[in-house]
Formats: structure tokens, sequence, C-alpha cells
């Protein structure tokens, strides 16, 4: 990167340098022994040319071309901003529609829906061991009549939704796609992502359903489907979001995420696929937590592994493939209960750090979260602040500003080679499918370290372990209504009793038949839930044929 002569002067200067500062530091000892970033790479006082002597400019490059550290765009967000995408969802599906129409009302630009933990593992509302969870942690969608009130007065032509659902997925996508049609928008308009990313929950979430290689299965077959019908939809959202959330260091959210993807890309190219038929509409999901840098760090090094791994490793041509486009939230661990306005500016300099490391949409968290569901105000501010990131301070002026910074290539650099390192190391376990235990391990451990250094004050947390105050339990909290549960439960009631059902039982019987053989499973979803099969009928069809996982206790 610099001429030999010039890293020899600097080399000069910085021994002159480091001979003053170690007077200094022997006189006033620095705030801490070390310094370091929460993956543990050491941070030195000041940084040089000398730092990134070895980087190649290649490496860096310039935005829009490979290795697309600088971003994916030529000129990101000089040309559009990134898209809002707050994620909401609570209760019934009229009150999540009321709360999407009045985001998008106040500027949000796309939508992300939170589902209820018994959609997430495949259950309807009135099933026993849905009780009690209904509606609490998302909206509750048994059927298409749900999906339907989902996105009553949205056209879905003119908005792009993110679905974050993972084991039954493709119902949903089915669900999705069959509301568009009495919408009278074709598959080919749709837009948006679903998450589909079900390696991450056997590591890190816990809301899977069926064994790996039959998630697997179905997840091919939402690639091959959508790579013919619906060509502008994100197919998978590969995520790292919650592997953090988890526990796990930024390196190690690199390295599992684009662990499961490669598991993903490899999976598509067995079950017959072209890879750059599919890999460009491969998305991501990563976490902004609180080590400013370093998650500006992240994002790029992961967008440059990602794109030599798909050159080097798969052969993909199509420089569409090379590309990660990834979705960004704000750390929901990081969020306290203790003075929960702090927030507002832990999730604002998140969501900075994330428009510096060059994300394609943003979730910022509200302040309440860590108490409840966000209410509209708090959901508010959180919108707001992304604006006033876009429209007001002048960071998404130039693309990647830190660029050539070299703290901040440095940490990309070493962010980069040990993530690498990781992927090795699964790749000698036999991939991200056999090394699920591996992984979980690791988050568990530094989990813990990281909440040991909360615990003996290594790491502020402001109101938690420093700077306490007395206060008040916050006012005007959002509180999901108790009867939730049996409305839904009232509704399929009806349902079951207007449908065709001896129609529902055929459409049923023939999906319990092609789960058994090599057949794409999506056309016979869609068919199903058109006639109100319920998410909770098809899944059950489902763990009859592929059976359901038994999580391993690794730690």
């Amino acid at each position: 990167m610099f001429e030999k002569d010039v890293l020899e002067s600097i080399k000069e200067q910085r021994q002159k340098y480091n001979i003053k500062l170690e007077k200094l530091t022997a006189k006033r000892p620095e705030r801490q022994p070390e310094f370091v970033t929460d993956s543990g790479i050491a941070i030195n006082t000041v940084y040089t040319p000398e730092d990134i002597a070895g980087q190649k400019p290649d490496d860096l490059g310039f935005p829009g071309e490979y290795p697309y550290t600088r971003g994916v765009q030529p000129n990101m967000y000089r040309g559009r901003l990134w898209t809002m995408r707050q994620y909401a969802g609570f209760g019934t599906a009229e009150e999540t529609n009321k709360r999407f129409r009045y985001l998008l009302e106040q500027g949000q630009t796309g939508l992300s829906v939170a589902f209820d933990l018994p959609t997430q593992i495949g259950y309807d509302s009135d099933d026993p061991l849905s009780m009690g969870e209904v509606g609490k942690v998302g909206v509750a969608i048994d059927s298409l009549l749900d999906m339907e009130t989902l996105f009553d007065q949205i056209p879905l032509d003119k908005v792009s939704t993110s679905m974050t659902i993972n084991s039954p997925a493709a119902i949903l996508l089915a669900m999705y796609i069959a509301v568009a049609e009495k919408q009278g928008v074709k598959q080919e308009q749709l837009k948006g992502t679903i998450q589909n990313d079900i390696l991450k929950e056997y590591v890190a979430r816990g809301t899977y359903i069926f064994p790996p290689e039959h998630s697997m299965r179905l997840i091919t077959d939402i690639f091959a489907y959508c790579a013919k019908n619906v060509p502008s939809w994100n197919t998978i959202s590969i995520s790292g979001y919650h592997i953090r959330e988890a526990g796990s260091t930024a390196v190690q959210e690199v390295a599992f995420t684009l662990a499961d993807g490669i598991a993903y890309v490899q999976a598509a190219i067995d079950a017959g696929l072209n890879v750059d038929d599919f890999a460009p509409r491969l998305s991501f999901f990563f976490n902004a937590h609180l080590n400013f840098f370093e998650e500006i760090a992240k994002f790029r090094a992961a967008r440059r592994l990602w794109a030599k791994i798909m050159k080097e490793r798969f052969g993909a041509q199509n420089a569409k493939s090379l590309m990660l486009r990834f979705h960004t939230q704000t750390a929901g661990c990081t969020l306290t209960a203790q003075q929960p306005d702090v927030n507002i500016m832990r999730v604002a300099y998140q969501a900075l750090s994330a428009v510096l490391g060059g994300t394609q949409s943003l979730h910022t968290n509200s302040r309440d979260e860590a108490l409840a569901l966000p209410s509209d105000s708090s959901v508010l501010i959180a919108l707001r602040t992304q604006q006033v990131i876009g429209y007001e301070i002048g960071a998404a002026d130039t693309v990647d500003p830190l660029g050539g910074s070299y703290f901040v290539e440095n940490l990309t650099n070493e962010i980069e080679q040990k993530a690498y390192e990781y992927i090795k190391k699964i790749d000698d376990l036999g991939g991200a499918p056999k090394a699920i235990e591996f992984m979980q391990k690791e988050i568990h451990t530094s989990a813990y370290k990281y909440q040991k250094d909360i615990e003996n004050g290594t790491k502020v947390v402001i109101g938690v372990n420093k700077f306490q105050m007395q206060e008040d339990r916050p006012k005007d909290l959002l509180k999901v209504d108790p009867l939730v549960g049996q409305r839904q439960a009232d509704k399929l009631v009806k349902l079951r009793a207007e449908r065709d059902n001896e129609k529902v039982q055929k459409l049923l019987n023939d999906i319990k038949g092609v789960a058994a053989t090599g057949e794409n499973l999506m056309p016979y979803f869609i068919e199903a839930v058109k006639n109100y099969a319920t998410l909770g009928e098809i899944c059950g069809v489902l763990r009859g044929v592929f059976g359901e996982y038994q999580q391993q206790i690794v730690f």
C-alpha cells in the first residue's frame, strides 16, 4: 500500500513516539491495563500506515467492485438511502396491521414481520402447546385469513416485506404469495426477504422443528421455486444477528454466519441448482453491537470474505452472486431496563456503525424493549433515529467514509483473517451442519466471558454496574391483550366450519406424499394455504414425515 522509504520514515517516527509514550505512561498509567475489542483484538494506542502495510490495494478497491470491501454499490447512499425497516408484530393480525400502517405513515420504507412463538414453531393458536404464548412476542398467524388481515390496505407490489420466520418459512411465504394473488399482484412483482435460516436456529436461537437434513430440503425448495417464479425475492437472510444475541463475538458472528451461508450454497448445488441462478438472491442479517469501530470493520470484512468465498470456492461468475447484501438490527441484548432513555443513545451509535459499514436496510430498536414490546412513541423515536442519520448529519453523503483509516483497515483485516480461521476449522469438522455443537460451545464461552466482564466491572454498562440511580418504573408500556389467544382460537373454529374440509384433507395428503419424495413442496403449500389449510395442520403433516429435532446439551 505504501512505498518502502515512506514506511521506513514512519518507523523511525514511531520509535521516537514510543519513547515519549513510555515516559508518559510511566508517570501517568493508562486507564486500563489493555484495550481490546469485544472479539479480543488488541487495540494499539495509535495506528499508522505500518499497520496496513501488508494489505493489497485490491483488497480495498472501489465501492461496487470486487471484493466489495467499500460497499456493493458504486455510490451507495448518495443514490438511495437504506431501507428503514422496523421489526414489528404483536397480538392479532388486526393490531399489527394497524402498527404497520402507522409506521408507513411516519416514513418507514419497508415492513418487517415479527411472528409469535407458536407461529415460529408451526403450531396453531388453539394447540395446547401454544397456551400463554399467542401474540406475545410477535403476531399470531394461523392461516391465510390472518395473512390477509395483516396486509390489509398494504399494496404488496409497492412495499418490500421481510418476514422473520425459519422452520415454517416455506408455508408463510406460500401465504404471502397467496395474499398477493388476491390483491392482483403477480409473484414476479413481489420484493422482500424471508429469513429461512434454519442452521442458526440449531446453533443459537432454538425455533427449529425438523431435523437439519429435512430443513435444508425445504430451504432448497424455496431457492428453486423462487428462482423461477419470484425472481426479486431474497430467498434467505443468513443471520448472524441471533448468533450475536446469543453471546458470540463479532469475529464469531462473521465466521459462523458465512459458514452457514457456505452450507446453504453447497446444499443448493448438491440439489442440482446452478450457483448463479440462486446466489444473487441470498441476503444476510447482522447485529450492530456496541464496539463502534469493530462493528464497522465487521461489516466490511464480512463483505470481502463472502466475495472471495463465492468466487474462489464456488466459482460464481455473476457479479451479483459475489455481493454480500445485508440487513442490520441494533443489538437488543445491549438494551437495559435501567434508565431506558439511555438506550436511545446506544441505538443511535449502533445504527451509525451499520450505516458507516454499508448496510442495505436497518432496524433500530426501541428504548423500552428491555421492559416490553415497543410502544408507539418508542418505535417512533427509533425510526426518527434512522431518519436523523440519513437526512441530518451527513453520514450518508460519501461512500465508506472510514475507508483508509489505518485503524479501521487494520481491524477489517484482523476480523477477516480470524473469521477465515474459524471457517477453516468448521470445514475440517465437515461443514456447518456437522459443526453445530462446536459453534454452540464457542458462543457459550464468549457469552460467559462477556457476562463475567459486566459483573466484575471490566465492562461498563451505564445504569447497571456504574452510574446507577433510583428511578420509577416507566409508564405507558405496551401490554398485549391477554384474550388474544382466545380470539385466535375462536377464529380457527369459524374457519374450520366454513372451509371445504374434504378438499383441505386431500391437499394435506398430497403434501404428505410429496414430502416423502424429492419433489418441490412449494406449489403444494401454496395450493393448501389458498384453501385455508392452517399452519399447524401443514406442519403436523411434515412432522409425521420428517420427525422432530431434539436439542443436544453441550454446555
